[in-house]
């Protein structure tokens, strides 16, 4: 009874808490007349413009040290064990610890929602999806599942070895997602994180195909939490304020954390350059008829969108995109399909139009965790800035970029 009570305390302490991060006073790139790429966005200008699509967050905000969580990611309200979709792996740089991305690559399909957590939670997280999963009405016989599980390490702003994430937040991110507008920058999987030297968190995007290319939507979900030189619409803003990889602030930085890690030096082979190494996990979705093969290619163009941002893919960071399709005549119905099945898909000549989608939308759904999130304390006392709106604004009037 008194874990009972303890573990209820908590979840109304980090509801509350969540709910004011998201009750700040931030705008959406957009709706700060900014407009990266050429392509209009969905209505929602988010993942779940992806007609089915679903997200759900658990945000972990606890004392001074917790501040981590859940996203979920959901293709569509069905069982997904038992109506499949196709999808694609790609790795962008494999220092991650990402769970189930080798069946995905075998079988090109997806039999799970997506959950992202930090680093050391991976594991109770695909705990908690299998078991969400093993607990579906119709699924009373199912000896195998293969949970699909993205991280990225917060162990800066959150006291990441202390591992709070379990199966109960797993399930309260999967069922608390639903279709329309997505909290992002300081939410679920994005709480505790970090990127390209401020406040990362959780972002997105989507992009609208003209109907004379089928009309198909792409969108995007980031967990931001990698370094580099962040550029905004072609902007150097990272340069203009002087916080990037290898600046004057960031390798004064970088000696100070070395110093509190205990690690050896910035460069030194057992230590990290806390402002570069990191992650980021990419989920990308559309409604066009492609299977697994071309929703590779498709994932491999998103990761073009962290290099417009100013990211490199650096040594310790791990950069992974999960594409998926939910079109109807893609999937795989374990209930329907026979031996053989029909599929109609795409011509790959048909595809470029949603690669440059994909790029755009990944583009823009990172600047939307730096734009949403805001400044955190964490463990330690330390704190992570976030992005300074007015002053980035004045950078692309200078350059021309605020449009």
């Amino acid at each position: 009874m008194k874990k009972f009570l303890l573990c209820s305390l908590i979840l109304i302490t980090s509801l509350i808490l969540a709910d004011s991060v998201q009750s700040q006073d931030r705008d959406r790139v957009r709706d700060l007349g900014i407009h990266p790429g050429i392509l209009p966005t969905g209505p929602l200008n988010a993942i779940t413009d992806v007609e089915g699509v679903m997200v759900g967050h658990q945000t972990l905000i606890e004392g001074n040290n917790i501040r981590t969580g859940v996203t979920a990611i959901l293709p569509h309200s069905g069982n997904l064990y038992r109506d499949r979709v196709p999808a694609a792996v790609y790795v962008g740089n494999g220092f991650g610890k990402a769970l189930g991305f080798t069946q995905v690559q075998e079988l090109g399909e997806l039999e799970t929602p997506i959950a992202l957590t930090n680093t050391l939670s991976i594991f109770n997280a695909a705990h908690g999806v299998a078991d969400y999963v093993l607990n579906l009405p119709g699924n009373e016989n199912v000896g195998s599942v293969n949970p699909v599980v993205g991280e990225t390490n917060d162990g800066w702003l959150n006291d990441i070895r202390t591992r709070v994430v379990d199966t109960e937040d797993v399930y309260q991110a999967i069922e608390s997602a639903e279709s329309g507008p997505v909290a992002e920058g300081n939410v679920g999987a994005g709480t505790g994180t970090r990127a390209l030297g401020f406040k990362g968190g959780i972002g997105t995007s989507s992009r609208q195909l003209p109907d004379n290319r089928g009309g198909y939507t792409v969108g995007v979900l980031v967990q931001s939490n990698f370094g580099g030189i962040l550029t905004v619409n072609g902007a150097p803003v990272g340069e203009e304020l002087g916080n990037h990889y290898l600046s004057t602030r960031q390798t004064t930085h970088d000696t100070r954390l070395t110093a509190m890690s205990g690690l050896t030096d910035q460069t030194g082979d057992n230590g990290y350059d806390f402002d570069v190494d990191g992650s980021v996990m990419i989920v990308v979705a559309t409604d066009a008829p492609i299977t697994s093969r071309n929703l590779e290619r498709l994932a491999k163009r998103a990761f073009m969108g962290i290099a417009r941002v100013g990211g490199f893919a650096s040594n310790g960071s791990g950069d992974y995109v999960i594409a998926f399709s939910t079109h109807p005549d893609v999937r795989n119905n374990l209930d329907e399909s026979g031996s053989t099945r029909q599929i109609t898909e795409l011509d790959n000549n048909a595809m470029s139009p949603l690669f440059l989608a994909a790029v755009e939308a990944t583009e823009e759904a990172i600047l939307n965790s730096l734009f949403m999130a805001e400044t955190m304390e964490g463990q330690d006392g330390r704190t992570q800035e976030s992005l300074p709106i007015d002053e980035v604004i004045e950078i692309l009037e200078r350059y021309g970029a605020d449009q």
